[in-house]
């Protein structure tokens, strides 16, 4: 299999790639627009040492715009060298109480963009009812769950698989956070780029999930309580426990 991994910053990209221990570094390919990928290859066992694309890792931007644009560069980059098989939407985020505290991992069963559409007198109107496309993308139900499956079985962490709600801007009020609560109410967590990467991952025809680690609960803004190192470690761990995975037959 042959996994494309988008985060939104460097950190990400970085706990990710140290969860990825077990394979070897290949090489760092440049891509139109100033991106950079980073791969990572395991080595067949016979003389010669071939190596075999496994996963790629590319910090493509915050939010989903940015998020879309840089999937969109990477897929069309070399789309049968060879293809790639899965694109996760992989970083930290803010968790919804009670589904996700601090420190444990969502995966995505729908992946939402939470805020496009319109507001109107009687509430939020969601892009499908203004019939302007999708806001709602479906991961393979046995893809979703064989991740968070993977993940929950390891006792160290806790892992739900949930809707994520894909925002362009966080949040930082009680009052929007009832807002999210009342129209999603099984959303676990929160992020800025899972529907952008859905969307090229869409366009190309390849499969997409997410994956987040809860560094903070949704809600009133309180920087100060936020723990961004124990996600990006969970993040990082979370990929150790997924390498398996990614080796079986795709």
């Amino acid at each position: 299999m042959r996994v494309l991994v988008v985060t939104a910053v460097a950190a990400e990209a970085d706990s990710v790639a140290a969860g990825l221990a077990r394979y070897a570094a290949s090489g760092v390919r440049e891509l139109t627009g100033g991106y950079e990928i980073a791969g990572h290859a395991q080595y067949t066992p016979r003389p010669g040492s071939v190596q075999i694309p496994v996963v790629d890792v590319l910090a493509g931007g915050v939010g989903p715009v940015a998020a879309a644009v840089a999937t969109a560069t990477a897929l069309a980059s070399s789309p049968y060298d060879p293809p790639y098989h899965l694109v996760i939407s992989a970083g930290i985020g803010g968790g919804f109480q009670p589904h996700a505290p601090v420190g444990s991992l969502v995966v995505a069963d729908s992946i939402v963009a939470a805020d496009l559409g319109a507001q109107s007198p009687e509430g939020y109107v969601p892009v499908e009812e203004l019939g302007f496309g999708r806001g709602t993308h479906q991961p393979a139900a046995g893809l979703s769950a064989r991740l968070a499956e993977v993940l929950d079985a390891d006792p160290r962490i806790r892992a739900v698989l949930a809707p994520v709600l894909t925002v362009s801007t966080v949040t930082g009020t009680a009052a929007r956070t009832a807002e999210l609560t009342g129209r999603h109410p099984r959303a676990a967590a929160e992020a800025m780029e899972g529907f952008g990467v859905a969307e090229a991952a869409a366009a190309h025809s390849v499969p997409c999930a997410e994956i987040r680690a809860v560094s903070n609960a949704v809600g009133p803004r309180d920087r100060d309580s936020w723990q961004i190192g124990r996600a990006l470690d969970a993040l990082r761990y979370a990929f150790t426990l997924l390498t398996p995975v990614f080796e079986e037959p795709s």
